[in-house]
């Protein structure tokens, strides 16, 4: 159907007519082909509606009259309303193609006969996409002329065409100039515009590698220098610098493998930092191995850190390495230095396996057996298949059962069983310094137990050699030396403990007790005069000094000097040891009445309070008849000389006591 009708008046074709004569329309600046329309096409678009021009318009546009021809390039009507500088853009793209084209999605001329260019490349990372022309859906088949441009909403942002590889090379060059001032960070930004508008260009890559390894940022280097190193890979400054970012990154072997793909060969000195960073890893690893200590493995790896990049992180092996090493030396201040590495690590990732494991160690290592079996657990969810999670896990089950079973023993006072497992159990971990020195200080009060003082002593000092701070087998060593005799030694052991800890009362209770005993000690030692233990009862102190008073008699040792003080130490000990109540303050360590006050004038050679009976049943005869006289027998004591006077102090002519070994 057509919209015009023929003049009756005219009967032929004129040269102004709809059909030959070009339409202003036709010269719109935003027509998709410069080819003239077929009459059934012009028809459609004759009779299209107001407002159905584009699916994106919403507007009714009035048509243009056949003498109202429109500018080809209105900028008070333009959509894009530029500024200055971009208007000056669009003019450059602008005289690059057709000056009858408008298209603003084309950056060169169209092709031969009016058609259109090929469809741009799908957009890359960076790049910007072409804007669509106002009032159009991009792709339409709709032949007809669309409605004209109309201003744009102010508030939105304007649309901005894709660098040209002109401007990305100036943003490279600007990038350099950045870079030579040490400006990273603004040299990091021009070349990332550099990059965004040329995502291919190995170069562009290459430099904002460098400019990310001046500035620290060497992961990011890093992912620079691969994808350059995959756009260009026989490049040997690419190459050079991906080697010098897998070392600043402590990855020597890395480094290596990529030194050796570059021709020709690099120099000694680039190859140098790579090639002594692994061999200092390779000798923190033999130390860890084969070592007894983790000071050769820190020392190494304090090494290899040196030849990190500054400020690059240290790589998650070396950290396990060096919280091995701390768990080899096992001291406190190491175990602690274990314990904030494994920490640090879990920060990262609070589930890493080796992470809980290491601190699992660290705990199990003080002795705190029940969080290092959680950590161990904790471990075997994260990877179930964590062999070193099962193997200690198993190991500390099993240490605890062991330890249980003895201290039970301990607790029903079977000490030797109680000895038997703690022994069994030390050979467990022989590794485990915590442990095993509290396992040695239990076996040690065993001994004391069973009066084996000098294996006690010797548990206490390796405990004490495995955990210097161990106050408990200090005192059970203190203990051990005054049970055995050596109250000196155990004085000195306690006054050293309470210079270390002050502030501990059990200390210094501990060391008033074993004064008082220093004390007694210096004192005869009545036991010891009479062989009996200090738990005898009266029947064995009773035995005893009838022995020791056979033995020791001055007429049974006529040619022996000492004999007679001897025998009357043996008096004064049966005198104190048979009386409760004297015995008693004896035992206590208050000060006692003169020892020889029970030895006064009055009968039996200065007054011997000795139980006549008992002297009469030893020596019979020997008492030389009246026994109870005051000169009467034992004439050998000048304290009951004739006359019997009272006298206070030791017999005349013998000082006061001698000792037995």
């Amino acid at each position: 159907m057509r919209l015009f009708s023929k003049s009756p008046k005219k009967s032929k074709k004129t040269p102004t007519s709809d059909e030959e004569s070009p339409s202003p329309r036709s010269r719109s600046p935003l027509k998709k082909s410069s080819s003239s329309s077929s009459k059934s096409g012009k028809a459609k678009d004759e009779n299209q509606r107001p407002g159905q021009g584009s699916a994106r318009n919403s507007r009714s546009f009035s048509r243009a009259g056949p003498d109202s021809p429109r500018h080809p390039f209105d900028l008070n009507t333009h959509p894009l309303n530029l500024p200055p500088d971009q208007i000056r853009r669009l003019s450059a793209l602008s005289s690059m193609s057709d000056p009858d084209r408008m298209d603003v999605e084309s950056e060169g001329p169209s092709g031969p006969n009016g058609a259109p260019s090929p469809p741009p490349q799908t957009n890359v990372p960076g790049s910007f996409d072409s804007p669509k022309v106002n009032g159009t859906n991009g792709t339409s088949n709709v032949e007809g002329p669309v409605p004209p441009p109309h201003k744009s909403n102010p508030t939105s942002p304007a649309p901005i065409a894709a660098p040209t590889p002109e401007e990305a090379e100036a943003f490279k060059t600007a990038g350099n100039k950045f870079y030579k001032a040490k400006e990273y960070k603004k040299a990091i930004e021009e070349y990332t515009k550099a990059v965004e508008a040329q995502p291919s260009s190995a170069t562009y890559l290459s430099n904002r590698a460098a400019a990310y390894i001046s500035n620290g940022q060497y992961n990011d280097a890093l992912n620079d220098c691969l994808r350059a190193d995959e756009l260009d890979p026989q490049n040997p400054k690419i190459l050079l610098r991906l080697a010098r970012v897998y070392t600043s990154l402590g990855r020597p072997q890395d480094a290596l493998s990529t030194y050796a793909r570059i021709r020709p060969a690099p120099s000694a000195k680039d190859i140098a930092p790579a090639k002594s960073m692994l061999q200092h890893i390779e000798v923190a690893e033999d130390a860890l191995k084969n070592g007894t200590t983790g000071s050769m493995a820190l020392h190494a790896l304090d090494q290899a850190d040196k030849l990190l990049g500054l400020g690059a992180t240290k790589p998650r092996k070396w950290q396990l390495m060096r919280g091995e090493a701390y768990l080899k030396m096992g001291n406190v201040n190491a175990l602690g230095d274990a314990q904030n590495i494994a920490m640090s690590l879990l920060r990262n990732n609070s589930a890493d396996p080796e992470a809980l494991v290491l601190r699992g160690r660290a705990l199990y290592a003080q002795g705190e057996n029940d969080k290092a079996m959680q950590h161990f657990r904790q471990a075997l969810n994260c990877d179930p298949d964590y062999r070193d999670a099962v193997k200690y896990l198993r190991m500390v089950q099993k240490l605890d059962r062991m330890k249980a079973d003895g201290n039970a023993d301990y607790k029903a006072g079977r000490w030797q069983a109680a000895i038997d497992k703690y022994s069994e159990a030390l050979e467990v971990d022989p590794l485990n310094k915590g442990t095993n020195s509290k396992l040695l200080q239990n076996r040690a009060l065993c001994r004391v137990q069973l009066k084996d003082y000098k294996g006690a002593i010797a548990d206490c000092e390796r405990a004490i050699s495995l955990d210097p701070a161990y106050t408990k087998a200090k005192k059970t060593k203190a203990t051990a030396l005054g049970q055995s005799g050596d109250w000196e030694a155990a004085v000195r052991e306690l006054k050293e403990l309470q210079e270390q800890d002050p502030q501990d009362g059990t200390i210094a209770k501990e060391l008033r007790k074993a004064e008082l005993e220093l004390k007694k000690s210096k004192r005869k030692d009545y036991y010891k005069i009479l062989g009996v233990e200090k738990d005898a009862d009266e029947n064995q102190i009773k035995k005893a000094y009838r022995k020791a008073a056979i033995i020791h008699h001055p007429d049974k040792n006529p040619d022996d000097e000492q004999a007679a003080e001897r025998f009357k130490d043996i008096g004064e000990a049966y005198e104190t040891l048979s009386d409760p109540e004297k015995r008693a303050r004896y035992d206590s360590g208050e000060d006692l009445i003169d020892p020889m006050e029970g030895f006064g004038g009055g009968g039996m050679g200065g007054g011997m309070s000795i139980d006549p009976e008992i002297l009469m049943q030893m020596f019979g005869a020997q008492m030389g008849g009246g026994g109870r006289s005051g000169g009467g027998g034992f004439h050998q004591f000048g304290g009951g000389m004739p006359g019997g006077g009272r006298q206070r102090g030791a017999p005349q002519g013998f000082p006061g006591g001698f000792s037995f070994q």
